[in-house]
């Protein structure tokens, strides 16, 4: 049986009301993990799992959770290396790939969720969504992936750009794996002025990142272990691309894409919602790489009405 450490909650008592989070822990693989939990606690209720980019943790969500757990079982899960969970080094015992993740997630459904689950992700996050889905697509009853990670570092993608957008990366990744030179670079970017620069480079809305922003994602920065992760993910150039996942999904996707992305261009996404599996591919204009807490006010009805919509009750 898995270990958790519980922290009672009630369900709301009306719909106006926002239903309280508990902030939660659960031992994988003999590593913890940290999620955050809140909504109905009926088991043929839907189920929602939310997952994080890169960088970031489950407090990404904090505009999304309050508004999906009034009609969902709502959980938030921080990936192996972030935010509250356990940041071991590399391959002690466990690789920081996506198959790692994935397997997290699909194990998080079944020992702790207990049923098959609508995953809802963020940039890399959605390519640990796509993962889970293709592994044991049985634990996962849709997924809604915004602004994808393009994987544009990738060995592969890398062969399809042009050269000018390309050539320099191998000699970049290998700079990066120098391990002196990647402490002093975190040190730098784990820095509110530098976090902050970086995220209003990735927002549509600049006003939208603010001071308690910056200082929520900060804070594991300082965690033993966060550098070694941040060096694991920046030159981990194999795995999955969403070109391989994407045509493997059988399960229900929506995909929503902001427009002014700047990491994840849109014109290069858009051929995505033409595999069979994708429902609809929504643009969101002005809007940068993380359309749920730039614009929650636009994503969380898109996000509530998707799931309704193939909410049909499920057994545990």
């Amino acid at each position: 049986m898995p270990s958790l450490e519980n922290q009672p909650t009630k369900p709301p008592e009306n719909l106006s009301e926002n239903p309280p989070i508990s902030i939660q822990s659960w031992q994988w693989q003999g590593l913890t993990i940290g999620y955050q939990q809140a909504g109905l606690q009926q088991t043929d209720a839907p189920a929602v799992v939310l997952i994080h980019g890169f960088g970031a943790s489950s407090i990404h969500w904090r505009k999304n959770i309050p508004i999906l757990a009034k009609t969902c079982r709502v959980y938030a899960i921080d990936l192996l290396g972030y935010g509250n969970s356990a940041k071991p080094a590399p391959g002690q015992p466990l690789d920081y790939t996506f198959e790692t993740w994935g397997q997290q997630i699909l194990d998080f459904c079944e020992q702790v969720v207990g049923q098959p689950a609508f995953l809802i992700a963020n940039s890399i996050g959605c390519i640990v969504a796509m993962q889970a889905a293709v592994t044991r697509p049985e634990w996962v009853r849709g997924l809604a992936l915004l602004d994808c990670s393009l994987r544009l570092l990738h060995d592969r993608k890398r062969q399809t750009l042009p050269w000018y957008r390309s050539a320099s990366t191998p000699l970049i990744q290998k700079v990066l794996s120098y391990r002196p030179l990647i402490r002093f670079l975190f040190g730098r970017l784990a820095q509110p002025k530098s976090v902050k620069r970086i995220l209003q480079q990735a927002y549509g809305d600049k006003t939208a990142v603010t001071d308690e922003l910056v200082s929520l994602l900060l804070e594991p920065a300082a965690d033993p272990g966060a550098v070694e992760v941040f060096l694991a993910f920046i030159s981990y150039s194999q795995g999955p691309i969403p070109e391989d996942l994407l045509p493997q999904l059988t399960c229900p996707t929506l995909i929503l894409w902001g427009q002014a992305d700047p990491w994840e261009p849109v014109e290069l996404a858009r051929a995505y919602g033409d595999y069979p599996a994708v429902e609809d591919f929504i643009e969101l204009a002005g809007v940068g790489h993380c359309p749920q807490d730039e614009v929650p006010e636009v994503v969380n009805p898109i996000l509530a009405e998707w799931v309704n919509q193939h909410a049909d009750p499920v057994t545990a």
